[in-house]
């Protein structure tokens, strides 16, 4: 029995190295299919493709191909296996597909709400169009249902076979907000187009609607511009993210307020190895008329992780930066549970960040802020990751723990709601 074990371990091993073998650079690409497309239409696949029938095979292109198809949240496994031709070489790219439907607990962690715990239906694929559709009911935890939120969004990265990146999210919140101290039943829209102008820039077009009962309507209009040359979206190795978006509050009428945020988003990535390198900084600047609903908070997970969240650090203008290690203990790898196909990775991570936030028209040092961090990164379907971390800041007076959900810098700007 172990003799025939061996032999079958043998035979995989040497198939899959004479498939290596013919993924050589310079051979000319006759034909690509794929393998294990039964959820996924081809043109969603086809749309990240750099190799090209016709053109020389380029093993770097098919790394950052894997990135792309990784980066959809559509598939657990991609390889690639390489047949020799007369002319040239066969592709056939080989994916395992993520399961479409998700039942499963939905959670976040906020600064106001700390976490909240519900159900939650996805459909991670819709029609097969990479189309994102998911359903929330979620409640706070302590104190159990003092807070409610029900939550529909839906996304893609493509309309109608158009380069523009889309995004839908509706709120209806019913909760104690317990850094601005208000009772917070309000309702809120918004969409965001982002279209692809050339090369890696988009133009962003970004409308909102909020309703907060007892205070009035507070419609937006953001508009803006975006470098995004990230190798992959959900876990970047190398490249750099640039957004810059002017948004007018109360852009229709003013009854409630009436103010303008300056933004700008940077992200840097450096990989050397297994050690990724990210350095990035948030910048809102916000004059005009704002109502104490929309004032900025920080510390916890989604800010300054050596301080807890304090109804008294606040201000109308925030300036954050954060310079962090990662380094891949794990790298990302499928596995299955039940027959459902998933993936997890897991990265030690090290890092100092700072920040600035104010009320009046220039910051001083008496509204700087500073911590240091380590910690633990889990990556998953759906969440992209959980961090498990401990910050320290001498003015946050001892070693604060902090868990929260996706990358920092994502929950760093949504992360009121």
């Amino acid at each position: 029995m172990n003799r025939h074990f061996i032999f079958i371990l043998l035979l995989v091993l040497l198939q899959l190295s004479f498939a290596q073998e013919n993924c050589v650079d310079g051979k000319k690409v006759m034909r690509i299919r794929y393998a294990g497309l039964s959820q996924t239409k081809s043109h969603v696949v086809d749309r990240e493709l750099l190799n090209a029938v016709g053109r020389e095979f380029s093993h770097a292109d098919f790394e950052t191909e894997k990135l792309r198809f990784e980066s959809l949240d559509l598939f657990s496994e991609v390889s690639l296996h390489c047949e020799p031709n007369a002319d040239g070489v066969n592709l056939e790219y080989r994916f395992t597909e993520l399961l479409r439907w998700i039942p499963s607990p939905a959670g976040k962690k906020t600064d106001q709400d700390g976490w909240m715990l519900g159900l939650a239906l996805a459909n991670l694929n819709v029609a097969g169009e990479d189309i994102r559709i998911e359903t929330q009911y979620r409640t706070s935890i302590d104190p159990l249902f003092d807070s409610k939120e029900f939550a529909i969004y839906a996304s893609s990265p493509w309309l109608f076979n158009l380069p523009i990146a889309w995004n839908f999210e509706f709120l209806r919140t019913d909760s104690w907000d317990d850094l601005r101290n208000f009772y917070d039943r309000s309702c809120y829209l918004h969409l965001e187009l982002d279209g692809k102008l050339w090369n890696d820039f988009s133009l962003i077009w970004a409308p909102s609607y909020r309703y907060v009962e007892d205070y009035g309507s507070v419609p937006d209009l953001g508009v803006g511009i975006m470098l995004d040359k990230r190798d992959s979206k959900l876990d970047p190795h190398r490249g750099a993210y640039e957004e810059w978006r002017v948004t007018r509050y109360g852009v229709f009428y003013d009854d409630v307020e009436n103010y303008i945020e300056y933004l700008w988003d940077n992200r840097i990535y450096i990989h050397f190895g297994r050690f990724i390198t990210g350095v990035s900084s948030l910048v809102r600047y916000r004059p005009g008329t704002q109502k104490f609903f929309d004032r900025l908070h920080q510390g916890g997970a989604n800010t300054l992780r050596g301080f807890e969240p304090d109804s008294s650090i606040n201000g109308r203008h925030e300036a954050i930066w954060n310079v962090e290690e990662r380094f891949e203990l794990v790298k990302r790898r499928p596995f299955s549970v039940m027959g459902a196909n998933l993936f997890w990775g897991m990265q030690i991570v090290a890092g100092v960040e700072g920040s600035f936030l104010w009320n009046t028209k220039s910051p001083d040092w008496e509204d700087y802020r500073q911590s240091i961090y380590g910690g633990v990164h889990f990556l998953i379907p759906a969440l992209e990751r959980i961090r498990f971390e401990a910050g320290y800041s001498p003015d946050g007076g001892s070693v604060k723990i902090a868990v929260g959900l996706y990358d920092k810098n994502v929950a760093m700007r949504w992360r009121s709601r």
